[in-house]
């Protein structure tokens, strides 16, 4: 039996409210052990002294990284929610297309945040320090420092979606893996043209490796959309 729409609209909105009542706890949890967690921040940047340019500067900063700290800590239960809604209006062969992308989708996401903590902060800041060492002394603002780590590792996460929005775009026949390794030469520039986009310190080293692992994805991407093919053979 289907739901009235306003019964629809009435659940939607419960679980939006349960939804952003837990990040607010999340990132009230983040914010009574924020300096922990901005010191972590801090560890690719040794050896650089950080300065607070601005009364207040750091209170702002430590709501940021508490926000972003909540989101992250409460994705886990705002994806529940999400799959607790649409999956019962689902079909049940488009449940078994939902649950494995959005499990799939999460873990791209994660290896996207940690490839980005491990290689392309840690490259891009030997550059901008090492570029100008032999000029001037690196006094950095905490908030603008913040704002290039966290910016790039929710740049790096997303973009690493890539193989996820292929595989749905396979699924439902909008286009093939042949198609996709054609345009191989137009997904090369726009990898080139996302990592120059998605960096916010700009340098060429970090770019390019961002671009490079856009790149690669798309290739995984174009096996797995061979791949499902191959497994579901043509209805036809």
């Amino acid at each position: 039996m289907e739901m009235p729409l306003l019964d629809h609209l009435d659940e939607l909105r419960n679980r939006l409210l349960r939804g952003l009542l837990a990040i607010v706890t999340c990132a009230g949890l983040c914010l009574i052990g924020v300096r922990p967690l901005v010191r972590l921040l801090e560890q690719p940047a040794q050896g650089i002294r950080f300065l607070q340019l601005a009364p207040g500067e750091f209170f702002f900063v430590s709501l940021k990284v508490a926000g972003y700290g909540g989101l992250a800590l409460s994705l886990p239960y705002l994806v529940y929610e999400g799959l607790q809604f649409i999956l019962p209006g689902l079909k049940q062969t488009e449940r078994r297309l939902v649950v494995p992308a959005v499990a799939a989708s999460t873990v791209l996401f994660l290896v996207g945040v940690t490839f980005a903590w491990w290689t392309l902060v840690p490259a891009a800041l030997r550059f901008l320090v090492a570029y100008g060492a032999d000029v001037v002394e690196p006094l950095w603002s905490i908030e603008r420092y913040l704002d290039f780590v966290l910016l790039l590792l929710l740049a790096t996460g997303l973009a690493f979606q890539l193989p996820v929005l292929q595989v749905l775009l396979g699924v439902f026949g909008l286009v093939d893996a042949v198609t996709m390794l054609n345009a191989w030469r137009w997904v090369v520039l726009g990898a080139a043209l996302a990592g120059a986009v998605l960096t916010p310190s700009t340098d060429p080293i970090t770019m390019v490796l961002l671009s490079s692992a856009i790149t690669l994805l798309f290739l995984l991407g174009v096996g797995l959309v061979a791949l499902v093919r191959w497994r579901r053979p043509q209805a036809d």
